[in-house]
Formats: C-alpha cells, sequence, structure tokens
C-alpha cells in the first residue's frame, strides 16, 4: 500500500503499521523539548516574560534547523500588543498594555491548500496573573509541562516528521506556536486578524493543547470540533485505534482552534484531558507520557493521511457551548475530569482550603446532585453554582465507589 493508503493499527497499547511512517516520531525529541520549556529556567513562560522570550528563541531556532520558511512578520516572529485588566477576576480593574510573540514557520509542498498546526506555548509565569489554581500562586514557578510544553513538543515534532517526507503531501504546512492563549487566546486572534498567509486556501487547523497525560488505564483522547466538518467523525469511526475517543462537535473553545473556526476554518483540538495539577505548579515534566503524546501525534498524522484523499474540506457551522455568562458569586473548589462519558460529573481534582475540601470532597468522586440541582454534565455544575452566594449552605450528593454520600458544603 502507498503512503495515502496506509492504515495504522493500536494493538496492546503499541502503535503497528502495516508499513510505517515514512519517518518516526520521536520519544526522546519530545522529552527534550518539554524538559527546556517547562525547565525553571523559563520561569513558566509568563506571556510576554524573559521567560517566554527564551522558549520563543528556541522554536524558532528549532524551525530553521528543521528547515521551515519564516513566516511571522519578523523573521519566525510574529509580535503583537493587547490591553489586558491586570485583575481579569475583578470588574473595576484597570487595564495594561501587554506583549507577546507568536512563532511562525512555513512548509511550503507547492500546494494549493495549506493545513495549520499549532499549540500555545505560555504559560502562568510565577502565578501573577491570577489564573492559578494554587491557594498561594505568587512568586511560584508554574512549569506547563503538560500545558502546553507537550502541545508545543508535538508542533514541533510533526514539523521535523512532515519536513523530513522524501514523498511532499498534498497540502502545505504552517506551523504556529502561540503566545497570549492563557490570557484570552490573543496570540491566534491577533495572528486570524493580521494573518501571513491566505486564509481561505487553509483547508482546516488541527490544534495541540495538554496531549502529555495520556491515561493508561481510560485510554481518553478528546477531540473537539469534530462537527466543524463532514468528514471528521467517518474518518475517526474508520479507524481502529487504543485511544477512547470522546468526540465534541463544537468549533468553539477554550483554546486557539477557536480564532481559526472564526474564521470559517474547519477545526480540531486534541487534548488527553484536564488532571489535578491544571494550573498549578506541579505541572512538571516527569509526570508527562511519553509513549502516550507519541500515539496522539501518530493519530494525528493518520488523520491528515485520510484528509488527502478528500477535496478541500466544507466548513460547517456547530452549535455553541454554553457560553458560560452565568453569574458565578462562589466557589466549589472542583476540577471537572473532562474525559468522564458516564452519569455526573466525576471528580479529577480537589482545590485546597476551598468548600469542596472541607465538606470531605475527594478526588474520584462522581458529583450527583448539588442542592436540588441534579449533575448530569460539567455544564450542570457550573449552572448550578449560579443560584448560590456567599456564606450560603447546601448537601451535595457524590458517589464514591459503591456509595452514595450527601456532603454538607458551606460556600
Amino acid at each position: 500500500m502507498n503512503r495515502i493508503t496506509r492504515n495504522i493499527f493500536f494493538l496492546s497499547g503499541l502503535l503497528i503499521s502495516s508499513i510505517g511512517f515514512s519517518q518516526e516520531i520521536s520519544k526522546d525529541r519530545i522529552k527534550k523539548d518539554i524538559t527546556y520549556l517547562a525547565s525553571d529556567k523559563l520561569n513558566g513562560r509568563g506571556t510576554g516574560s524573559k521567560g517566554e522570550a527564551l522558549a520563543a528563541k528556541y522554536i524558532a531556532k528549532e524551525f530553521k534547523k528543521i528547515g521551515l520558511k519564516p513566516k511571522g512578520t519578523d523573521g519566525y516572529f510574529f509580535p503583537f500588543t493587547f490591553n489586558h485588566k491586570v485583575d481579569p477576576k475583578d470588574s473595576a480593574s484597570p487595564m495594561e498594555a501587554r506583549h507577546g510573540k507568536d512563532v511562525v514557520g512555513f512548509l511550503d509542498n507547492g500546494a494549493e491548500y495549506t493545513i495549520v498546526i499549532g499549540a500555545h506555548y505560555d504559560h502562568l509565569g510565577l502565578g501573577h496573573d491570577h489564573n492559578s489554581l494554587d491557594p498561594n500562586p505568587e512568586g511560584k514557578i508554574h512549569n506547563g509541562a503538560d500545558d502546553n510544553a507537550s502541545g508545543t513538543s508535538g508542533v514541533m515534532e510533526l514539523a521535523r516528521y512532515y519536513a523530513g517526507n522524501k514523498e511532499k503531501e498534498k497540502y502545505n504546512f504552517l506551523f504556529i506556536c502561540f503566545s497570549g492563549e492563557e490570557l484570552g487566546l490573543y496570540g491566534s486572534k491577533k495572528f486570524c486578524e493580521s494573518p501571513t498567509i491566505d486564509l481561505t486556501k487553509v483547508n482546516y487547523m488541527i490544534n495541540l493543547d495538554m496531549i502529555g497525560r495520556f491515561n493508561d488505564s481510560t485510554k481518553a483522547l478528546v477531540v473537539y470540533g469534530v462537527g466543524t466538518a463532514p468528514n471528521w467523525v467517518p474518518i475517526m469511526d474508520q479507524m481502529r485505534t487504543i485511544f477512547h475517543v470522546k468526540k465534541d462537535s463544537a468549533g468553539i473553545g477554550p483554546s486557539d482552534q477557536t480564532s481559526f473556526y472564526l474564521k470559517n476554518i474547519p477545526v480540531l483540538f486534541f487534548t488527553t484531558g484536564q488532571h489535578s495539577d491544571y494550573h498549578k505548579p506541579s505541572d512538571d515534566v516527569e509526570k508527562i507520557n511519553l509513549d502516550g503524546e507519541k500515539m496522539v501525534l501518530e493519530y494525528v498524522i493518520n488523520i491528515e493521511i485520510a484528509t488527502e484523499k478528500l477535496e478541500k474540506l466544507q466548513y460547517l457551522t456547530t452549535k455553541n457551548p454554553d457560553s458560560g455568562t452565568h453569574v458565578y458569586k462562589v466557589k466549589m473548589g472542583l476540577m471537572p475530569d473532562y474525559t468522564y462519558e458516564g452519569k455526573g460529573m466525576r471528580v479529577d481534582g480537589v482545590t485546597d482550603g476551598k468548600p469542596a475540601q472541607a465538606a470531605g470532597v475527594k478526588q474520584g468522586d462522581i458529583l450527583l446532585q448539588v442542592g436540588e440541582t441534579p449533575v448530569n454534565s460539567v455544564m450542570d455544575y457550573m449552572k448550578s453554582l449560579g443560584t448560590f452566594k456567599v456564606g450560603d449552605s447546601t448537601t451535595i450528593k457524590v458517589k464514591r465507589g459503591d456509595q452514595e454520600l450527601t456532603l454538607k458544603v458551606t460556600f
């Protein structure tokens, strides 16, 4: 079979293909990239920080070494400025000018259409931007190994893969590492407002965000955006894979694919899901599942191979998820497991010092009810919080193993 028609098969956790990929996805290179990007030297890669500048320089150096053409507005760099609230949680907070810098490289295969592959490389820095889930974040290095050194390393590794192929793909590739995602998708928004390529010639966009914590037990992989083109679901359903793929149709979501979807471009967003180290200083490189990330990247390649047999993908609009405009006066301090598909909401983490911890909620519990509101999804949980104010007390129902418990929580 030729490169376009081969299929990939997973067996007992190992990737097996009928003839193998023309290039190898390297766990060693992935580890090297994540280890540097998530090192204390970079101080958490906060947007506009010296650490983020070091990360940008590293990515640009790798893009050059790979042989990508510079496709920013300043060589490989796409600098931008934006206004951001000093404290986004305070409606009266003053605005301040912030600076970011995307890193952009182009693989020109002489094709009519281009695939964009992106990931954000910024993170929370030293915890000064009011977006950490650590109870006392100030001054602590948030290394962001999974969020999103894992996705950034994935972009670089896919760039190496495609640039190393002797047989050119049907498409060109634009590889982008975005700044400012953690503060509001600023890097991808700014690029899409003033792109350095013709966005009407983009076939689709692939976004990699937190792909480094594959769970060998649940085998969960979440893919958002499957409703943005009619081909995505059939392609995935025809693939045999070790992954338990949870599909979400929405093009709009909490990462950079949103900016491209809003420009009428089909998108897919891959993630192995959130975890108890999300937005905490404990998101470190030793917790990365390198075998899992390698398999995610090979899965992405296999999807791209399937699209080479097709014409340019048709863009479809999708029903937007709940916009989250509910007013939340309270927080419970729970981290949902977004890969869970059973009844209720599985708790993936409990924040220290918050009401849920005081009530006795534990990681792994399944939240079934908050007050009078049944919880059948993460959105049900979020909506339930809008009915309470600080000082209120209520009961919650959780399932722990075979037991169903009623706990009292005070906000």
